[in-house]
C-alpha cells in the first residue's frame, strides 16, 4: 500500500526573522536567466539548518506580506515524452516547456527552459493569461518555437500536448548583490496518465541558482551533509509512472522520499 498522502502540505519552514526582497527586484536581478542549477533533496530537520546557517544577505522573496507561494506547472511534451527521455539519457541539450500558475496572485507565465553542452540552464519567459494556464495556444506555441529554434533545439512544437501536473509550495531566497538564488520545495504532488507521486511531506527539495562555481550556499549545503543530485519533479514522476522510462537515478527513492499511487485500469 502506498503511504497516504498528506490532503495539505504544512509549511516545515520558519523563516520570519529574515528580511525581504520584493517581487521587483528579484525579476530585475534575474533578467539575464542564463545559470546553473544545482539540487539536493534533503530531510526537513537538513533544511531548516540550511536556513539558519544562510547568510543574512540572503533576503526572503515576499509578494502581498507572503512569504510562500502556491505553484501550479502543466508541463507540455510529445506523446512519448521526448523531453523527459533526452533528459534520462543525459542529452546534451535537453529542453522543457510548460506553462506555469502563482496560484494565490492568479499569476500565468509561460516557459521555455534548454540546458547547453556546459551545463548551464536557460529559461525564457513571457506572460500568459490565467484561462489559458496549461494549453498550448497560438502565442504560446510561437514563443515556443521562437526559443527552441534560436537555442538550437530540434523540437515540433506542433506536437507538444499537455502531459503532467505539478503542485508545490515554494520559499525563494535572493542575495541580489552576489546574484544568487535558493528555493525551497515541498508538498510536491505529480500527476500523469492519472496516476500520482509526490515527495514525503518530511522532506524538501533545495535548489540553488547560480554561476559556474558552487556558491556559499553549495558550500553550507555541503557541510549539512546534502550532496547535488540530478532531480526534476518531472522526470523523476514520469519514469515511476511509465513502465517505458528508466527509473534507475530514482527507484531507491520510492516508498521513502517518493511515493507512488498507480493509475488505476
Amino acid at each position: 500500500m502506498p503511504a497516504e498522502r498528506p490532503s495539505s502540505a504544512p509549511d516545515p519552514l520558519d523563516v520570519s526573522d529574515r528580511a525581504t526582497v520584493g517581487l521587483d527586484e528579484v525579476v530585475a536581478e534575474a533578467a539575464n536567466l542564463t545559470r546553473v542549477d544545482r539540487k539536493y533533496l534533503v530531510d526537513r530537520r537538513v533544511a531548516e539548518s540550511f536556513l539558519a546557517g544562510l547568510p543574512a544577505s540572503f533576503r526572503v522573496l515576499a509578494i502581498d506580506e507572503r512569504r510562500t507561494t502556491s505553484y501550479c506547472s502543466v508541463y507540455f511534451d510529445t506523446p512519448r515524452l521526448d523531453a523527459c527521455r533526452d533528459h534520462v539519457q543525459q542529452r546534451r541539450r535537453r529542453w522543457k516547456v510548460r506553462s506555469r500558475m502563482y496560484v494565490e496572485d492568479q499569476l500565468c507565465r509561460f516557459e521555455v527552459k534548454t540546458r547547453d553542452g556546459r551545463g548551464r540552464t536557460h529559461k525564457s519567459v513571457t506572460a500568459s493569461r490565467p484561462d489559458q494556464h496549461g494549453l498550448l495556444g497560438s502565442d504560446e506555441a510561437a514563443f515556443a518555437t521562437g526559443v527552441l529554434v534560436e537555442r538550437g533545439v530540434d523540437v515540433d512544437v506542433s506536437s507538444l500536448v499537455p502531459s503532467m501536473r505539478v503542485d508545490y509550495q515554494r520559499l525563494t531566497l535572493a542575495d541580489t548583490d552576489a546574484s544568487l538564488r535558493v528555493t525551497l520545495d515541498w508538498g510536491v504532488d505529480c500527476t500523469l496518465d492519472g496516476g500520482r507521486v509526490w515527495v514525503d511531506e518530511e522532506w524538501v527539495l533545495v535548489e540553488t541558482k547560480g554561476g559556474l562555481r558552487p556558491s556559499s550556499a553549495d558550500a553550507l549545503l555541503g557541510s549539512l551533509g546534502a550532496r547535488p543530485r540530478s532531480f526534476s519533479k518531472y522526470v523523476s514522476a514520469a519514469s515511476l509512472l511509465r513502465d517505458d522510462i528508466p527509473d534507475n537515478d530514482v527507484r531507491r527513492l520510492r516508498g521513502h522520499q517518493l511515493h507512488l499511487e498507480e493509475a488505476t485500469a
